[in-house]
């Protein structure tokens, strides 16, 4: 696992355009596992701060308590459409998974939630050109960033 100061000293492009794909809206989408082992999809804001990605959530929000029972998550970026005269132009849109470390003490019910994420995958999916593939790019502790495409 890694942080997400470790990505942005050996990838710094590739973190930079990741970060960029957050930014471009508020409201991003994480994926937690409930009790039964199916997943859940939730809105919330991911902050990038002193070298770490955060996520904060409400007392006793259900995603939360998913994080608590089972760390392990995905965090996938707001998404933006391709403009049609310049898809080649697009950010793309950002994937991370990882699992949660709470910061917070969790004695306390009635404050909110503050989550470190140890990240173990960062993917980053765009349109290469000209504009008649996908670019994705993955890194991966230990392995580094990879990059492919398909058409």
């Amino acid at each position: 696992m890694a942080s997400w100061e470790e990505i942005l000293a050996e990838e710094p492009p590739f973190a930079q355009a990741v970060a960029a794909c957050f930014a471009v809206r508020k409201h991003c989408t994480v994926a937690t596992l409930r009790s039964d082992g199916s997943p859940r999809i939730s809105g919330i804001e991911a902050e990038f701060a002193g070298g770490q990605l955060w996520l904060s959530m409400m007392p006793a929000s259900v995603k939360a308590v998913d994080l608590r029972r089972d760390p392990r998550l995905a965090l996938h970026s707001p998404t933006v459409d391709p403009t049609d005269d310049d898809p080649a132009g697009w950010n793309g849109e950002a994937k991370l998974a990882g699992r949660a470390v709470e910061v917070t003490d969790p004695t306390r019910v009635d404050q909110p939630h503050r989550f470190r994420i140890d990240i173990t995958e960062v993917v980053l999916t765009r349109v290469g050109r000209p504009a008649d593939h996908l670019v994705i790019e993955s890194w991966h502790p230990g392995r580094g960033l990879r990059q492919r495409q398909r058409r």
